[in-house]
């Protein structure tokens, strides 16, 4: 295992991604879909993990169009206040364009076996919520989406499995939004829906203010038991 980088082309230019490869010669892929502090140490990790777990990880840069190789922390006030401007400024239908690029940017690689599977966080979330319903990949996770709520018309059409992780004391995803969110979406048979009582936003992720390690290991440990079943 062993990370890299790599470039993906689109008809509006290039943007670099994060690649960690698994001890297999083939494996099924995962994109893993950034947070708005770009892909730094906390995503670059996810995707050694799940090398380590036996997938084909990459971190596209989906930052690239407003800056290219974003890499902050959530550990100063500064941070997240450059954090929540690129969050501002990010254009979400050319991130999921972006997205669905990096998917075949991977499925052409010679390590994977044709199965990729996308997993995102926060804003990375709501991302992998619309690859689910607007990509080819064929399963998607989606960790504490802000926005969601927006687009939850969209899962009529979802055609590949979806699994949501909502945490029920979100600061950023309110209760009304959550309600909108499980309403829509909790008798739909593609989905699998699983909210935690008492988690703040970012429960999973490692160093963060809201860190919560025995929510975080169940939800990575349904996460991986969601994507060996449909990858």
């Amino acid at each position: 295992m062993s990370g890299q980088t790599t470039t993906i082309s689109t008809a509006d230019g290039q943007f670099s991604a994060y690649v960690a490869r698994p001890a297999a010669a083939k494996a099924p892929a995962m994109v893993v879909i950034q947070e708005i502090f770009g892909v730094n140490a906390v995503m670059r990790g996810i995707a050694d993990e799940l090398a380590a777990a036996g997938y084909l990880a990459i971190c596209p840069d989906l930052f690239w169009r407003i800056e290219p190789g974003i890499d902050i922390t959530d550990q100063s006030e500064a941070e997240w206040k450059r954090a929540f401007e690129f969050y501002q400024a990010f254009d979400v239908e050319q991130g999921v364009e972006d997205i669905a690029a990096t998917i075949a940017h991977v499925r052409g690689d010679e390590g994977c076996n044709g199965k990729v599977g996308a997993v995102g966080f926060c804003l990375g979330g709501l991302l992998a919520f619309l690859t689910g319903t607007r990509t080819d990949a064929d399963a998607s996770a989606a960790f504490y989406g802000v926005g969601i709520e927006n687009f939850v018309s969209e899962a009529k059409t979802l055609g590949r499995p979806l699994l949501i992780h909502i945490a029920e004391e979100d600061e950023f995803v309110p209760k009304e939004a959550q309600a909108v969110i499980v309403a829509a979406l909790k008798d739909n048979p593609k989905v699998e829906l699983h909210t935690y009582p008492g988690r703040n936003h970012a429960f999973a992720r490692k160093g963060g203010a809201h860190y919560d390690a025995a929510d975080a290991e169940t939800a990575m440990s349904r996460t991986h038991a969601f994507f060996q079943k449909n990858l």
